[in-house]
């Protein structure tokens, strides 16, 4: 074969595999439900085999990395310098490209399992949007991929004892994030152009809560559905508009919804003080408590991690380690494993769930009426950030490093 030939051939293979390829754009990917089309992951792998790279992040913060084609961000916390800094790495190399501070200030109250970097950014493939607390009020900034940043706003207050953790999600030409406090809550939605808000949407029951909206056509219209505020609500992502409401069923949320395609439901699973899991018809009106519930239980819920659905499956980790794998359409449980600590969310791929503990263990689960594992996976560090997915590579982040896996080129 003539070189130009073989050339021309290699161009057009690595062509097929980008098109195919995924971006990991924002918290839990490009579905918002840690769901990745990606092909070839790794299975196997620990501290020291099938380790692309590993880069050492400076500070601490729990905000999981997102991919954009050959660059990675994510977000941390300088507690000597009180800088809250965004983070770029080359995704070939793991080298730090550049780093910005985004604010100054001093470290806020927070929880003990939060961090003073917790909101995972979300990308356009231009910009990069960020949220932190600045003192009282939400701060949103956006930057582009050579570090400059061309806007920043604050759209409302905050307060919470707890600390902040509000990932922006984006939706056309808006950056949404989550105002839920303890104050006058509310829902924003600000331009991507310049961070003006395009909409405010109050909330009615003033508590803090920290669900990242997913973001979904569902029941003939768009659909923003979260947890929190002492409720389960769905929102117009246009106009911030409510569709439905569920009352309760307890106070605070943190865990992200899914949806199951099959069974034509969506999952919540929190919260506090009282744990639960409901199953919910997405095509209600109003007021939906007493109508749109199809199945309901509070044995297996997680109050941090959000959960999975695949294929007839939802599966969900609690807190405290007890994986559990219901039947979508029934809530018939499957089966209940012991997996370790848990507040990193679990991802999918290839039909296997990824389920990342807090001691760094990856157990890679089969779906289905029995459980299966098929691979036990061991970094031997501190996790809470979840994982992210791209171009056969998974991105983990652990309290020190940012590791690459995957074969090695």
């Amino acid at each position: 074969m003539h070189t130009l030939s073989k050339l021309v051939c290699a161009f057009l293979a690595l062509s097929s595999a980008a098109a195919h390829a995924e971006n990991w754009p924002s918290w839990r990917g490009p579905r918002g439900d840690g769901t990745s089309l990606e092909k070839n992951l790794p299975l196997h792998w620990s501290a020291t085999s099938n380790v692309v790279w590993k880069t050492e992040i400076p500070g601490d913060g729990h905000a999981s990395p997102i991919v954009w084609e050959s660059k990675i961000f994510t977000v941390t916390a300088l507690p000597d310098t009180l800088d809250r800094v965004l983070l770029c790495l080359d995704r070939v190399s793991g080298k730090i490209l550049w780093q910005k501070s985004v604010v100054k200030i001093a470290l806020e109250a927070k929880h003990e399992l939060n961090s003073y970097a917790s909101s995972t950014p979300a990308t356009d493939g231009e910009m990069v949007y960020v949220a932190f607390l600045d003192e009282k009020e939400m701060l949103v900034a956006a930057y582009d991929f050579t570090g400059k940043q061309r806007w920043l706003v604050h759209p409302g207050p905050f307060a919470s004892k707890h600390g902040f953790c509000s990932s922006p999600m984006l939706f056309q030409d808006k950056v949404i994030v989550n105002g839920d406090h303890d104050g006058d809550s509310y829902l924003v939605a600000v331009s991507r152009g310049d961070g003006k808000t395009l909409w405010k949407t109050p909330r009615e029951n003033h508590t803090r809560s920290y669900c990242t909206p997913l973001i979904k056509e569902l029941a003939g219209r768009q659909q923003m559905i979260l947890s929190g505020d002492k409720c389960v609500a769905s929102y117009d992502p246009n106009n911030g508009q409510r569709h439905w409401v569920i009352d309760g069923p307890t106070e605070q949320f943190v865990a992200s919804l899914v949806y199951n395609e099959r069974a034509d439901l969506l999952f919540m699973t929190g919260g506090f003080p009282d744990h639960h899991i409901l199953a919910i018809k997405p095509d209600g009106l109003g007021n939906v408590t007493q109508t749109k519930i199809v199945w309901r239980t509070n044995k297996g819920a997680a109050y941090v991690p959000s959960p999975i659905s695949h294929g007839d499956y939802f599966l969900v980790v609690s807190d405290s380690g007890v994986a559990n794998c219901f039947e979508a359409k029934t809530g018939n449980l499957q089966w209940q494993e012991r997996l370790g600590e848990h507040h990193p969310s679990p991802v999918s791929a290839e039909g296997r769930v990824y389920f990342l503990n807090d001691r760094g263990v990856m157990n890679v689960v089969i779906p289905g009426p029995t459980y299966v594992n098929v691979a036990q996976n061991k970094l031997d560090e501190r996790c809470y950030a979840s994982p992210a997915i791209s171009q056969g590579q998974m991105f983990l982040r652990t309290f020190t490093q940012l590791y690459c896996i995957g074969q090695k080129p």
